[in-house]
């Protein structure tokens, strides 16, 4: 019997067109990704012994990975809010905004606030459920602003809001 896992909480609904169309990209290659491996799997599969056979069990393996990803995607999709208007407010953050923060060091970095399913820290986009993005939600240019990290709580200044990439 395995140990007990409490369920991870519910993540926000909401993603950008351009997060949107990737999702649905991701999943139309893993089809045809998930095409090849079956082919493959079925090649090795005929070779005879599959308990010595290396190919048949990597490919076997790479299969259910596909397959999880697949089932993860086509749940998801369905429940997903495109958000592709500008808030009626453009002045404070939002979902979808591209925030320049100040720390008390002079240090500037530019972070974007998107769903859950679409962030990318090399980028600088942040989860909208992530401590920084939560602390920043509904805040205005040269707000103030408390986040609190595991280093402790660390203080940044709303120097510019806008919501596209230029």
């Amino acid at each position: 019997m395995g140990r007990y896992r409490p369920p991870a909480p519910k993540s926000s609904p909401y993603i950008t067109e351009q997060g949107y169309r990737s999702l649905r990209a991701e999943l139309d290659t893993l089809w045809k990704r998930r095409a090849e491996v079956t082919r493959a799997l079925a090649a090795a599969a005929a070779e005879g012994d599959r308990s010595e056979n290396a190919e048949y069990i990597y490919r076997k393996k790479e299969l259910a990975g596909i397959d999880r990803r697949i089932r993860y995607l086509q749940k998801r999709l369905p429940a997903l809010k495109v958000v592709s208007e500008p808030p009626s407010d453009p002045r404070k953050v939002f979902f979808g905004a591209w925030v320049t923060l100040e720390d008390d060091d002079g240090r500037q970095g530019v972070y974007r606030i998107v769903g859950p399913d679409e962030f990318d820290t090399d980028k600088g986009w942040i989860s909208m459920d992530s401590p920084m993005a939560r602390a920043l939600m509904q805040k205005s240019l040269d707000d103030e602003v408390a986040v609190h990290t595991p280093r402790g709580e660390v203080r940044y200044y709303i120097v510019e809001v806008r919501y596209s990439a230029g």
